[in-house]
């Protein structure tokens, strides 16, 4: 029997859109950066079944059910975690292994090297970015105006001469062959090794799980071509990923703006414009799309003005129409792209232009009136059958009618007639049309928790649960001292803890897999419901200071209470035991004084 890496269920897992998959059985309305719907697995009239397309989760108020894509699908159609898996690869065309373990565990330790090799890439050539030899580099930096922050954010580093990575993995006891597999470096003529990126602004591609995939590259000169980038390799997939994703999930991505190039999404970010990512010198794709529409509201689309912009706008709409994006085209005059845009006119003025995108059909009946005379009879027929086609997907009847009214006036086509064409295609569309069973389940009775921990206890534990899952690099050094199991209450929650701790300490700090740490429905509830809580946190780091104070008050006041306690068995007035525990009582108290 083949045994799956944990390489490759991650990758089938975060492959299936958690809300596309839900969706295919039942219905799912955005609600925030949520969607809602009737929950599948007990009876509701009011939704209380939630899906977080940015955490990747979905959660029940009602009955408790809770896990991520791979807990939905067994859950839902019955099945085992051998058989959920290839229905979930089979949905995204991943080819499951049938070759023996051995064989898939080298895949997936090659994987782990080349994830290893990129990273060490990032640091090394972010590093080498600042030292003398660099001074073409800096330059460049320095007349794009470009701050330590944007260079952090984005990890910009410099590639030098020849061979100074490939020397330094193999410092590091890296072997040829993983250096192969990383694309960072190649086999010379002669038999030898050099780096694949040389003298070149480098800019680390990374995925939403910060971990870096490919490379970037542009020359500082006039030579050709003027960007390379990694190709496709054992962990990097073009059509799978956007720049920039790692660093925009971070900030407000109800609006996304999807750019052509790196600079653009740099230049944006560096101007404050932070919820900006770019394609990847692809058309955009259908993965691409689904990543889009797992962390925004609203996709804008922010392509050059050029034709070949143009297309790509056309392009990218169709698939994110299909997936259900609310999409917006931005406009913009007195530049080539966005990049310039900004540099010219400043982040306020690229600002108005991004409130003021407009629609997918708007954009549709703009790139139709630059073709068609509508003045000519036969381009008005073209002209109404085409804009049928437009309005035929628009899926909210309301928004439908405003286009049809507003199209009718503009354009001087009566309604009746847009109306008819419109209901004609679909009408078409629908025939031969599948009518999806109503899948009937039996109400499951939430269980009582046979708990006396206080709701202000519980939520406070939930809340030490929700920032190690979500700010770990933040809190977890702060924390792990101090919080100890000893001062969880609630039996789930040091369950929990206990397993972050001890995973956390072999240097796995990846809680997008917490949830695959454990087999207990009730755990795995109780940790969706956490991660789909609103603890509304307006600062992290006051949070987490917060939570400390809190933990460390009440530590204190129970070594006090220990202290008055042993004071009073104590016979002997005036001894040195005495006298060290009311120095420390003392300390305590002075302590205690401190803490807000």
């Amino acid at each position: 029997m083949v045994r799956y890496s944990e390489e490759l269920i991650e990758e089938i897992r975060s492959s299936n859109d958690i809300v596309d998959v839900i969706s295919k059985y039942i219905t799912l309305k955005r609600s925030g950066r949520n969607f809602f719907g009737l929950c599948p697995f007990h009876k509701e009239k009011s939704p209380s079944f939630a899906v977080s397309p940015d955490k990747q989760i979905f959660h029940c108020f009602g009955c408790g059910a809770g896990g991520n894509v791979i807990h939905f699908i067994s859950k839902i159609e019955g099945l085992d975690f051998k058989d959920t898996l290839e229905l979930l690869a089979n949905r995204v065309n991943i080819e499951l292994p049938t070759l023996d373990n051995l064989e898939d565990d080298k895949t997936a330790r090659l994987k782990s090297k080349v994830y290893e090799i990129n990273k060490i890439a990032a640091e090394f050539y972010h590093e080498n970015l600042y030292k003398p030899a660099s001074k073409t580099a800096q330059e460049y930096i320095k007349k794009r105006k470009l701050d330590n922050r944007t260079l952090k954010a984005f990890l910009i580093g410099y590639a030098g001469n020849f061979n100074e990575l490939y020397l330094l993995l193999k410092q590091k006891g890296y072997t040829e062959e993983e250096m192969l597999a990383s694309s960072l470096v190649k086999r010379t003529e002669n038999g030898g090794y050099m780096d694949s990126f040389r003298k070149r602004l480098m800019f680390p591609i990374q995925d939403v799980r910060e971990r870096v995939i490919a490379f970037g590259g542009r020359v500082l000169d006039d030579s050709k071509p003027k960007y390379i980038n990694s190709p496709e390799n054992i962990v990097y997939s073009k059509g799978r990923n956007l720049f920039g994703l790692n660093v925009a999930k971070k900030h407000d991505t109800r609006k996304i703006i999807i750019v052509e190039g790196y600079m653009d999404a740099i230049s944006l970010y560096q101007r404050g414009i932070t919820n900006v990512v770019a394609s990847l010198g692809t058309a955009m794709t259908e993965a691409q799309g689904r990543l889009l529409r797992r962390y925004s509201e609203q996709v804008i689309l922010g392509y050059d003005a050029d034709g070949a912009g143009q297309a790509a706008i056309l392009r990218g709409m169709e698939i994110l129409q299909n997936l259900g994006c609310d999409i917006r085209v931005l406009q913009i005059e007195g530049a080539k792209d966005p990049d310039e845009y900004v540099l010219k006119y400043g982040p306020e003025r690229f600002q108005k232009c991004v409130d003021n995108a407009i629609s997918l059909v708007e954009f549709k009946v703009k790139v139709l009136l630059k073709e068609l005379n509508i003045e000519n009879t036969n381009d008005k027929i073209k002209f109404l059958n085409e804009i049928a086609k437009i309005l035929a997907k628009v899926t909210n009847q309301m928004e439908r009618e405003i286009y049809v009214d507003k199209i009718a006036k503009e354009y001087k086509i009566s309604k009746e007639a847009i109306y008819a064409e419109v209901n004609k295609l679909m009408y078409k569309d629908n025939q031969g049309s599948k009518k999806l069973e109503k899948r009937v389940v039996t109400m499951v009775p939430k269980e009582e928790k046979e708990n006396s921990v206080s709701d202000a206890v519980l939520k406070r534990e939930n809340l030490v649960i929700y920032l190690l899952i979500n700010e770990y690099s933040k809190c977890y050094e702060k924390i792990k001292n101090l919080i100890t199991l000893n001062y969880i209450q609630d039996d789930t929650n040091k369950q929990i803890l206990k397993k972050m701790y001890e995973e956390f300490e072999k240097g796995n700090s990846n809680t997008s897999q917490l949830l695959d740490w454990f087999q207990d429905e009730k755990v795995i509830s109780h940790i969706t419901e956490i991660m789909a809580g609103d603890f509304e946190i307006t600062d992290v780091n006051k949070a987490i200071d917060d939570l400390i104070s809190i933990y460390e008050k009440e530590k204190l006041i129970n070594r006090r209470n220990e202290i008055l306690k042993k004071l009073e068995s104590v016979s002997e007035a005036g001894s040195e035991e005495v006298k060290e525990l009311e120095k420390e009582l003392n300390d305590i108290i002075l302590k205690l004084a401190k803490i807000k």
